[in-house]
């Protein structure tokens, strides 16, 4: 391995002659000394040079081989002495903003326009290591619910897995589209695996420009097999936001503490309320869907009343689910669905979904849609499936919304909206 002590490592080494390596985060200079703070993956250390040395810019790449001294006004409570160092790199411009500032003092636009040196920023960096602790405990808390993750394919032959609008392409001659998600192929591996999940990235082409959507955003995807019904689902979510954010404690920590992040506690059981008493209780408007207003209402009910931060709403209409969904038995027009609440904003949908053939053909009959598009999706279903269920959570929403950013895009790694097609 790299024979090298990372900035959070210094301190161990007290007295030792040590090598460091990184890049040039700020130089200081004094009357008698200067210093010179190196960022690595892990934090920033200190190097103590003496008077008349010639500082490398800053953004240099370079390697510092010195003495480890404790000092408690130090970060991390130890520094680097007498040092030789090495340029590996040197920068050919200057970052588009000083990157030791304590706070960003570049605009979003500024940020997105210069990402690749940009996000080297502590506050910028902060909530993609939260987005990469979130996937890890997302993955641990399957694993250890016997899923198996499995990885589908991005191009798929049909434009009809949902209502959004899709990316076409070229196939070698012939039209294909980006798959706005990997539903219908989870679906076919729980007769498979029996409970499966996958990591990846998803596309949709609708014309939005909020601070919310993106055209391709990354989705945590589950399904499992031998439900009883949506409730079931339900349960085995709770248990993966619990992992994500343990993982977040963990892995993150010194992410969590720069963005100031207050981790939401995950009740055993998240309160849940039906659709219609959700309207009732957020002002009815007679809509078959939940206007933003109300998901914020209702989530601050379920604070104040559940001391929740997340909140289930079930039973949605079957107008507003995918043809797929399983009905409620009990309640005529209503489906086995639902979607979770976080602080004030839908965050993910999930439900029960068909596993019968029939039901498949009898869905797409009463909706007037034509069964040909669907014949690759359904020959799952010719051979016995068993009642099943899923969910999909989008990454960056819960990472936004989980960090507090007013805007997605700050937790994505290069965003692909209505305008930016590049870095």
């Amino acid at each position: 391995m790299i024979s090298r002590v990372l900035s959070a490592e210094l301190k161990e080494h007290a007295g030792q002659r040590v090598t460091i390596a990184g890049w040039v985060h700020r130089r200081r200079r004094l009357k008698s000394v200067s210093f010179l703070l190196v960022r690595d993956r892990r934090g920033v250390s200190q190097v103590v040079v003496p008077r008349g040395t010639a500082l490398p810019a800053e953004e240099s790449v370079v390697r510092v081989t010195g003495v480890v001294r404790s000092g408690t006004q130090a970060p991390g409570g130890a520094e680097l002495t007498g040092p030789s160092i090495e340029v590996l790199a040197e920068p050919t411009q200057a970052p588009p903003f000083g990157l030791y500032r304590p706070v960003v003092p570049a605009e979003l636009p500024v940020v997105l326009d210069h990402a690749p040196v940009a996000l080297r920023h502590p506050l910028l960096r902060a909530p993609l290591e939260i987005s990469a602790a979130s996937v890890a405990g997302f993955r641990a808390a399957l694993d250890g619910l016997g899923f198996t993750e499995i990885h589908t394919p991005k191009l798929v032959a049909s434009a009809t897995e949902s209502g959004a609008n899709v990316f076409a392409v070229d196939y070698f001659g012939r039209p294909a589209y980006l798959a706005q998600s990997p539903q219908f192929f989870k679906q076919a591996m729980v007769g498979l695996f029996e409970r499966v999940y996958e990591v990846g990235p998803v596309f949709r082409a609708e014309p939005h420009d909020t601070v919310r959507h993106l055209a391709q955003y990354t989705s945590l995807d589950a399904e499992l097999g031998f439900v009883g019904d949506h409730r079931d689902v339900m349960a085995v979510l709770r248990e993966a936001l619990a992992g994500m954010l343990e993982a977040v404690r963990l892995r993150a920590a010194r992410a969590v503490e720069a963005l100031d992040v207050a981790l939401p506690e995950v009740p055993a059981e998240i309160p849940a309320v039906h659709f219609t008493e959700a309207k009732r209780l957020s002002g009815g408007d007679g809509e078959p869907d939940l206007s933003p207003a109300q998901e914020r209402w209702l989530s601050e009910w379920a604070l104040r009343e559940h001391g929740s931060e997340f909140l289930f709403v079930t039973g949605y209409p079957m107008a507003k689910r995918p043809f797929y969904t399983h009905p409620d038995p009990a309640r005529p027009g209503h489906s086995n669905g639902f979607d979770l609440l976080f602080r004030g904003l839908e965050l993910v949908t999930g439900g029960q979904r068909l596993h019968r053939h029939q039901d498949y053909l009898d869905a797409l009959a009463a909706r007037g849609e034509p069964v040909e598009p669907y014949e690759g999706y359904l020959k799952a279903f010719e051979h016995g499936m068993p009642p099943h269920g899923g969910f999909a959570i989008g990454l960056e929403r819960w990472t936004a919304r989980l960090t507090g950013a007013p805007n997605i895009r700050q937790a994505a790694l290069f965003p692909r909206d209505l305008h930016r097609l590049s870095p």
